[in-house]
């Protein structure tokens, strides 16, 4: 049953470190200290007051970023590189128990569940960013902040029922990247293709 709860931690908390990492940080540092949570291996690290402080922080500024269009996708393009290195960094601590051998492969899975949850999220924004009112970067990015909350609970309270979301997640994602990448193929050629 452990085993299965470690899968769930890593799973979820990658999936959402892809959407919004320094909540995950923040979330799973507070969860820690709060004895909500045991965090496996070298996660223990985010209880870390200042560590949690930090995350915090950086989620402030993400929390105003997030709201404004087309600086969203900035901030994204900039995220780009640093929520799938988190989800990694983050499957690699948890691993720490079970040696380099599994650390690697656990880091590898982790980064990419977390770049495929980024990748929908970034997409998604610059899809939004075409229709020309403020108001849906605000209600998308509280929809993410929820989504992020929820998974988070479900690591700590039902690990197992998050890793079969974050599967489910996964594979919804695929087929939702296809069709966000056609329709943004679509619009930029209709874009490219006004020009004189």
């Amino acid at each position: 049953m452990e085993v299965f709860n470690s899968i769930g931690l890593m799973l979820g908390s990658s999936w959402a470190s892809g959407v919004n990492l320094y909540m995950t940080i923040a979330g799973l540092g507070i969860a820690s200290r709060m004895h909500w949570i045991a965090l496996p291996g070298d996660m223990q690290v985010l209880s870390n007051p200042l560590i949690i402080l930090v995350a915090a922080a950086m989620y402030a500024v993400e929390f105003v970023a997030d709201k404004i269009p087309y600086f969203d996708s900035v901030w994204d393009g900039i995220h780009t590189f640093i929520r799938p290195a988190g989800g990694a960094a983050l499957g690699f601590m948890a691993a720490a128990n079970m040696g380099p051998a599994a650390q690697i492969p656990v880091a590898l899975l982790t980064g990419a569940v977390s770049m495929d949850s980024h990748l929908t999220k970034a997409t998604t924004r610059v899809a939004i960013n075409t229709s020309p009112e403020p108001f849906t970067n605000s209600i998308a990015s509280v929809t993410e902040d929820a989504a992020v909350f929820g998974v988070l609970y479900l690591v700590i309270k039902h690990p197992i029922i998050a890793a079969i979301a974050v599967i489910l997640f996964i594979v919804f994602s695929i087929w939702f990247l296809i069709m966000m990448f056609k329709f943004l193929k679509k619009v930029l050629g209709f874009f490219f293709a006004s020009k004189p």
